[in-house]
């Protein structure tokens, strides 16, 4: 009966008019209410694993925010957990989400999303920042930022996750400065914060945490995630390390909060108590951290649930009442925005060493326009309709017969070298190699064909292309030589911005686009197949 009564009270205020919730603003490392006061995060992560939500078929996730009845079930137990906000792991832009967001207006629940999802997302193996990324992540903002209980964004969660794959942070970076961006470039926009979420890894736990806040405040990240579960069961700030992570960060120049935080050892999420809960909203860390995240509301294979939902009917688990009891008794203290002055600082970008291996020097802004250009004035292309399977093939044999022609498309973020066209799309990649390599080898009828999967075409002469395909042509000589950074994008201002172990969610949603660099590693064993031509 209490769940009916909440689900009514709630739906009531929904389908009445409402004011919008205030939106949330930045001044340096705090957060604030519209009207000054400081805000901090009680938050509990709310996405279903696929499998666990019914879906079928070539479906990758599942929208938390597209299914109102769903929400309707949700959003009373996250308002008595005491939620203010939610974070979301993966959206469909295409969806429709009001229902759910005015539901959750109503609770007065803000949201908090990452702008990936599993198929189409920065990969840490064989990272790339593409035109069809940014094309996602422009959804994503277009399709949230008209609601004002949305937050911000995270970039990237846990892309850089160990000193083997820390080259990887050039291409979220590059993702923060281009979202950012395109935020501040849209007419009457307010504020919404690009941050990224990571995990506590000791060996780079520095650098990445430099990285991302070095260098100017527009290619810089807004708001630093924490995704750390260092504190389990009954402990303390010293034995859990909160307390050193209050040291370290508190010249940090943004705000920072636990994105994902919720250990469930020794004995499952059943036996949590959540002791760091209160640790969190304590005088000992409000004045360097903005609240956190728990993870996470579903009940799934890995045991961190607070609800156990079957047959579309949700449960309240064990530890849904200890949450629920140390979010609704936490009181944090704040500063009101006009007394607070901040004095921290950008961090120094840390040098490339054995250990980081991100250069400063961040990949280019994708630019579809130039991309169209340039497929438009080749000559030698693939043949309309290949299945991108067939990609590898091709890519491994001309990048392995001509590496040279290669360097136009490719990137390496630990040199800062990036090709004129290394942010543009597969497809559009493979066009430009099948036509340098048509061309290298004078145009011989036998070297666009490649078994029936290339064919000639008559390049298209565009005046509005010419001055960018000549600096594209320009900047790829340049490349084919280089030792020192080229090609990336340069800073455009250092003005103001518009206005950590454990990763149970990024092991559920691991991403897996393949491109270039893993066309290639498959290709070198069927390389040679592709000899005739």
């Amino acid at each position: 009966m209490a769940f009916t009564r909440l689900s009514v009270s709630l739906l009531a205020l929904a389908g009445s008019v409402l004011a919008d919730l205030q939106p949330i603003e930045m001044k340096g490392s705090k957060l604030f209410y519209k009207n000054g006061t400081q805000f901090f995060m009680k938050g509990v992560a709310y996405q279903q694993d696929t499998s666990a939500a019914g879906a079928a078929g070539a479906v990758k996730f599942v929208d938390p925010l597209a299914d109102e009845d769903r929400c309707k079930r949700d959003v009373p137990l996250l308002q008595e957990l005491g939620t203010n906000t939610i974070r979301t792991y993966a959206i469909n832009p295409n969806s429709d989400h009001s229902g759910c967001m005015k539901l959750l207006q109503a609770a007065g629940i803000y949201v908090i999303s990452d702008l990936g999802e599993p198929s189409l997302s920065i990969n840490r193996d064989d990272p790339h920042w593409n035109t069809d990324l940014f094309s996602r992540y422009q959804k994503v903002v277009d399709e949230l930022g008209q609601y004002s209980n949305v937050i911000g964004f995270f970039a990237g969660n846990e892309v850089s996750n160990n000193k083997t794959n820390t080259g990887a942070s050039a291409y979220v970076k590059a993702a923060v400065r281009d979202t950012k961006a395109y935020i501040k470039s849209k007419k009457n926009s307010r504020w919404m914060g690009v941050g990224y979420a990571a995990n506590d890894d000791a060996d780079i736990r520095q650098e990445i945490a430099d990285y991302f806040n070095c260098g100017t405040v527009d290619d810089s990240i807004d708001f630093w995630g924490y995704n750390i579960y260092s504190w389990c069961g009954q402990s303390s700030m010293d034995k859990s390390g909160y307390s050193n992570q209050v040291k370290f960060f508190q010249n940090y120049s943004v705000p920072v909060f636990f994105a994902e935080y919720g250990c469930n050892l020794p004995d499952g999420a059943a036996a949590r108590v959540f002791q760091e809960t209160e640790a969190l909203y304590s005088d000992e860390m409000t004045n360097v951290f903005s609240g956190g995240i728990v993870y996470m509301y579903f009940e799934e294979a890995n045991d961190y649930g607070l609800v156990q939902v079957k047959d579309e009917q949700a449960t309240k688990l064990k530890d849904f009442d200890a949450l629920k009891t140390q979010v609704t008794n936490a009181v944090p203290k704040g500063v009101s925005r006009d007394s607070y002055s901040p004095s921290a600082q950008q961090q120094k970008c840390p040098a490339v060493s054995t250990t980081w291996k991100a250069n400063s020097a961040l990949p280019p802004s994708p630019d579809s326009s130039l991309c169209d250009c340039m497929v438009k004035s080749r000559s030698c292309v693939q043949k309309a309709g290949l299945d991108s399977k067939k990609y590898g093939d091709m890519f491994g044999f001309i990048c392995g017969a001509a590496p040279e022609i290669c360097t136009g498309i490719n990137g390496n973020s630990t040199r800062g070298i990036y090709g004129a066209y290394s942010m543009c799309s597969d497809s559009a990649k493979l066009d430009y190699v099948l036509d340098a390599y048509y061309n290298k080898l004078n145009k011989a009828a036998s070297a666009c064909d490649f078994n029936g999967q290339a064919n000639v075409q008559k390049g298209a002469s565009d005046s509005s292309c010419d001055s960018k395909l000549a600096k594209a042509s320009d900047i790829n000589k340049q490349v084919a030589t280089a030792t020192a950074p080229v090609g990336g994008a340069k800073s455009t201002s250092t003005g103001d911005s518009f206005a950590a172990p454990g990763a149970p969610m990024a092991r559920a949603f691991s991403v897996g686009d393949y491109t270039i660099g893993l066309y290639m590693l498959v290709a070198v064993l069927a390389g040679a197949g592709m000899v005739a031509l």
